[in-house]
């Protein structure tokens, strides 16, 4: 094991037998990866560099600011279940602070999770291709916590913590940077070497590790930028009783004959009940289609042309405007019975 050079490092580990392994988080900060079982940790106040035999004479050990029994250079994390996390530090006789780490908790069943709510645990979109993508996720009602690291990988990256709450990951031909967004349930990333007009070769791995009174929990996915992008919503510019007329949004890659969209328009009639005709238009420019006579109101989406990608959220538009009060309420039914 490294020796504890400086304090810096944090308290250092001896051995184990559970938890299984363990990894450094940030210095000062270690992860047990625990089965549940009973076990013990050692960590190490002083560098075993030293040699003499008194180097752990006087020194007592606090957990969570409390005084333990434990004294000497090593102290054992007790581990039973998910208990043992916390913050332990050594003192020198007359209270003096020697060294210190964070002790989290990474259970090592990893089809038990508790921080997120399981509902495909992290969910990744891009608005085109310029190498910028964004993952979200739904917090635990009792286990909203923070995000302790992100690793966003295309292979033979490293990574680390450039500030709190972001992320750098390089390589020779990756440049890909991470930030926790404003609210904590979602983090943007960009590959500033992504080139958009070359195919991809390899795919992103994105592994967020979220913590929670010293339980730290790993969330991971990997997809290929063309298998997240989701366009933003189409832009209508014109629409009347026969025909509409739209564009690409604004935020779509250009030039379009080369990141060409497929748009699918929904009209409406409404003769008692909501009935719907949809059609599928591929265009680059010129985006319009005709309606016909009965429409009442019209939705129109986009997706990648090229690839499998999910469709854009609907733009929805009405033809006519009377009995407002009614046409109020059926605007709003519009949308919810779309289920194309």
């Amino acid at each position: 094991l490294n020796q504890v050079k400086t304090k810096s490092k944090g308290l250092q580990p001896l051995g184990h037998q559970n938890p299984t392994h363990y990894w450094t988080l940030k210095p000062n900060v270690l992860v047990l990866v625990v089965t549940g079982e009973v076990g013990r940790h050692p960590l190490s106040c002083l560098h075993s560099g030293i040699s003499t035999e008194d180097k752990g004479r006087g020194i007592f050990w606090r957990k969570d600011g409390v005084k333990v029994e434990s004294m000497g250079n090593t102290h054992f994390v007790e581990l039973r279940e998910s208990f043992g996390r916390g913050n332990y530090s050594c003192h020198s006789e007359d209270g003096a602070l020697l060294n210190h780490t964070e002790v989290l908790i990474q259970e090592d069943d990893t089809q038990r999770k508790k921080i997120l709510l399981p509902e495909d645990y992290l969910k990744c979109s891009a608005v085109n291709y310029s190498g910028e993508f964004h993952c979200s996720w739904k917090w635990h009602p009792s286990r909203v916590g923070k995000v302790a690291l992100i690793k966003a990988l295309r292979p033979d990256l490293h990574c680390t913590e450039v500030s709190d709450g972001q992320w750098t990951c390089l390589s020779s031909w990756s440049n890909m940077s991470c930030s926790v967004d404003v609210g904590r349930q979602s983090i943007t990333c960009l590959d500033a070497l992504h080139c958009p007009y070359a195919e991809e070769t390899q795919f992103i791995r994105i592994s967020v590790y979220l913590s929670n009174d010293f339980l730290v929990e790993n969330y991971s996915k990997h997809f290929y930028l063309s298998e997240i992008v989701t366009p933003d919503k189409v832009q209508i510019s014109k629409v009347n009783k026969t025909t509409i007329e739209w564009t690409y949004p604004s935020s779509w890659a250009s030039p379009y004959s080369y990141f060409p969209l497929t748009f699918q328009i929904a009209q409406f009639t409404e003769k008692g009940k909501v009935s719907c005709d949809t059609k599928t238009v591929n265009c680059v420019d010129n985006c319009r289609c005709k309606l016909k006579g009965s429409t009442k109101a019209v939705c129109v989406r986009a997706k990648d042309a090229l690839s499998n990608a999910k469709w854009s959220e609907w733009s929805p538009v009405r033809l006519r405007l009377k009995e407002k009060k009614k046409n109020r309420s059926r605007s709003r039914h519009l949308l919810t019975s779309l289920k194309l």
